[in-house]
């Protein structure tokens, strides 16, 4: 387990490092195009979770956090014997999970700033840590899925 959090560590690093630099070299709501008509880097402070929702709950959403770290404890960490990809997958969920924690806590909003166009579909603007948290729970649920199929789901370990 030790392994998990210090990957978590890194990713919390790296999420927190990119962050920096977006509030360093941007001010709110400036874009800088990478791909004409479909990817900027665009700084907003998003004051809820996905797409804005919960916009202005800031206690609830840190509450919400709070209960899903000890939940994934709980039910997947605590007492698990995880192997090497498990560990990188929980160790970026958990960073991804605590780079937005630390950002609404200490400043009020999460800081994002990857903008994509998809056709004339504005998508909502993210950042790194939504990227490791996405990608965690998509490996999460085809390991599941895969270990279903197999009959040897250890999906609840706790």
């Amino acid at each position: 387990m030790k392994k998990t959090f210090i990957f978590a560590g890194l990713v919390l690093i790296i999420d927190q490092m990119i962050k920096w630099i977006i509030t360093q070299k941007l001010y709110v709501g400036q874009s800088i195009t990478i791909i004409p008509s479909f990817f900027r880097i665009t700084y907003v402070r998003n004051e809820g979770a996905a797409w804005s929702l919960f916009s202005g709950n800031q206690i609830f959403l840190l509450l919400v956090t709070v209960i899903a770290v000890v939940l994934i404890y709980q039910l997947f960490l605590k007492n698990a014997k995880l192997s090497k990809i498990e560990q990188m997958i929980y160790g970026s969920l958990l960073g991804g999970i605590f780079g937005n924690f630390i950002d609404r806590l200490l400043r009020g909003f999460v800081i994002d700033f990857l903008d994509f166009n998809i056709g004339s579909y504005n998508y909502p603007i993210f950042n790194f840590a939504d990227i490791m948290i996405v990608i965690s729970v998509l490996f999460m649920i085809i390991i599941g899925i895969k270990e279903g199929k197999h009959g040897n789901n250890k999906a609840c370990r706790g």
